[in-house]
């Protein structure tokens, strides 16, 4: 699978670590940033993965910060994308379940890194089981086409 990660300054640690693992793993990574802890602002970096995924360049998207919360409410700005920051395995393997999830945004300061592994290892091995979530987020592509029009 084609991984586009990046982070800011405060998930740079765990960006280099995951992206280990996931070449480790013989996943094809494409680093989009930052490349060290200084500081750097955050939504540069989530656009930049986000663009790669919606464009289809990358399969899915992995993006660090200190929470994971503002790479994810950056990424969902961008059309076609369905980010999510999980604070737990359930919440993973139900982002991808059922809401085909294709970006994932952690944050290396709120989680433990056994975590962290744990999340990824489900996030990244959950398949979307389609059916009526396909319905679902139709409706939701739907939204994001005609925001202004609809009520």
């Amino acid at each position: 699978m084609k991984i586009a990660l990046a982070a800011d300054h405060a998930g740079y640690k765990l960006k280099q670590t995951i992206m280990e693992r996931l070449q480790s793993d013989g996943h094809e990574v494409i680093d989009l940033g930052t490349d060290s802890s200084q500081s750097v602002d955050y939504p540069h970096f989530a656009i930049q993965v986000s663009r790669a995924v919606s464009s289809r360049r990358a399969d899915r998207g992995l993006l660090f910060c200190g929470t994971g919360l503002g790479m994810c409410i950056t990424a969902n700005k961008v059309a076609g994308i369905r980010a999510v920051s999980p604070c737990d395995v359930s919440q993973a393997e139900m982002s991808r379940r059922h809401n085909d999830a294709n970006i994932l945004c952690l944050g290396q300061r709120t989680l433990e890194q056994e975590s962290v592994f744990d999340i990824l290892d489900v996030w990244m091995s959950t398949p979307f089981e389609g059916g009526r979530h396909e319905r679902r987020l139709n409706i939701i592509a739907e939204l994001e086409e005609n925001w202004q029009s609809l009520e």
